[in-house]
């Protein structure tokens, strides 16, 4: 398929596949559409390992060239095209798909809705957020906790602010399996402040009974609270992964990148990355297969 051809189905495949984020009182309508065929259909040929060239490969995202949306109970900013946000360089970083950075205000959230065949971590910034599955998980998790929904052959979930007056901030993010229909699970864990200081703490790998919650995916995710001037080096774990950094207090720089609140800055080819805090600052690195499939 042409690269025009393929971006114009793209588009028109998310204005006809992709809506509004449901409001906490919404019913259900509609038959099942699958959460894993729906958004393997729109990504892109971007953001993949180029194998004839091994110079490191990087693409930079400004937290100011997100995608936005203001649903009155919702503000949410998307590093990657979701719901009414569509843009065909901005599909995918390999096998990660979403990342939205959400404020549900209070008494608020999403109703009950289904998903398959879908990693989809939840990573609490402020506030307390309220979850309920059909697999009977019905758990409250606020800033300390990592949330993993292995969607699988299917499951239906509810994500909501469980204060009626403060707001709630969180990373919502989504990654597509290595392995289909499997048997839908829930995981969560906690992890102490301190551990974060100065530290790259890993929240997240493939291994069961490796640190942090694990996944159907060849991935590792890493918190760090870094001190202004601090340095570190970040050597990736995979084959054919990539590194997407994602700013979440201050400014620091990255392979020569400077980067600030909000940003998101992702890179490939290469076996480490060198890191700098040019301010206090709070990052989340997500290594990942650059390879779809």
């Amino acid at each position: 398929m042409k690269r025009k051809d393929f971006l114009k189905k793209s588009i028109l495949g998310l204005a006809a596949t992709t809506a509004i984020p449901k409001v906490s009182n919404a019913k259900e309508e509609g038959e099942k559409v699958s959460t894993y065929d729906k958004l393997m259909e729109q990504v892109g040929f971007n953001h993949l390992p180029n194998t004839e060239i091994m110079t490191a490969k990087t693409v930079l995202h400004k937290a100011n060239t997100r995608g936005h949306a203001n649903h009155g109970w919702l503000n949410t900013h998307h590093s990657f095209s979701f719901a009414n946000y569509r843009n065909p360089e901005r599909m995918n970083f390999g096998v990660l798909r979403v990342l939205n950075d959400d404020v549900v205000s209070g008494g608020r959230g999403f109703a009950r809705h289904p998903h398959d065949n879908m990693e989809i971590i939840s990573i609490p910034l402020s506030g307390a957020l309220k979850h309920e599955d059909t697999l009977g998980s019905k758990h409250v998790i606020r800033k300390g906790d990592v949330q993993v929904m292995s969607a699988g052959t299917g499951i239906y979930h509810s994500e909501k602010n469980d204060s009626s007056n403060e707001e709630v901030r969180f990373l919502q993010i989504w990654m597509f399996p290595n392995a289909r229909n499997v048997q839908p699970r829930y995981d969560q864990i906690n992890y102490e402040p301190a551990d974060l200081k100065n530290n790259l703490l890993q929240i997240l790998s493939p291994h069961q009974d490796d640190a942090g919650v694990w996944v159907h995916q060849n991935a590792w995710f890493h918190l760090g609270e870094l001190e202004k001037d601090f340095k570190t080096t970040y050597q990736l774990k995979g084959e054919g992964t990539g590194v997407y950094a994602f700013v979440l207090e201050g400014d620091v720089t990255i392979d020569g990148q400077p980067l600030n609140k909000r940003d998101g800055f992702g890179i490939w080819n290469t076996e480490s990355i060198d890191i700098q805090a040019d301010s206090e600052a709070h990052i989340l690195l997500m290594e990942v297969p650059m390879e779809l499939g």
